[in-house]
Order: C-alpha cells, then structure tokens, then sequence
C-alpha cells in the first residue's frame, strides 16, 4: 500500500502543478493582453477628456 500511496501522491501532485500552469499561462496570454488594451483605452479617453477642456479654457 506505501507505493500505490506514494503514487498517488505524485499523481495528484503532478495534476495540480500542470493545471497551475495551464491557468497562469492562459492569465499571461489571454486575460493581460485584454487588461492593458483596456488600460490604454481608458488612458487614452482621459487624455482626450483633459485636452478638450483644455481646448476650452485656453
């Protein structure tokens, strides 16, 4: 029983570590890219808000 317990373990062990992996991987590859596009639209956008007001002020 020690070694189908053992192997188990790392079975389990293993499955997780390649899940964690997969979920950071799909974090860096798909959520961050969205995120800072995101990120540079809103900059942008305030930006743009700012320089209008300016436009107006001046």
């Amino acid at each position: 029983m020690g070694k189908f317990f053992k192997g188990f373990l790392f079975g389990v062990i293993s499955t997780l570590g390649a899940i964690t992996g997969a979920l950071y991987t799909f974090h860096k590859v798909v959520v961050e890219p969205v995120e800072e596009q995101e990120n540079r639209a809103e900059e942008n956008r305030r930006r743009a808000h700012r320089k209008q007001h300016a436009a107006q002020n001046g």
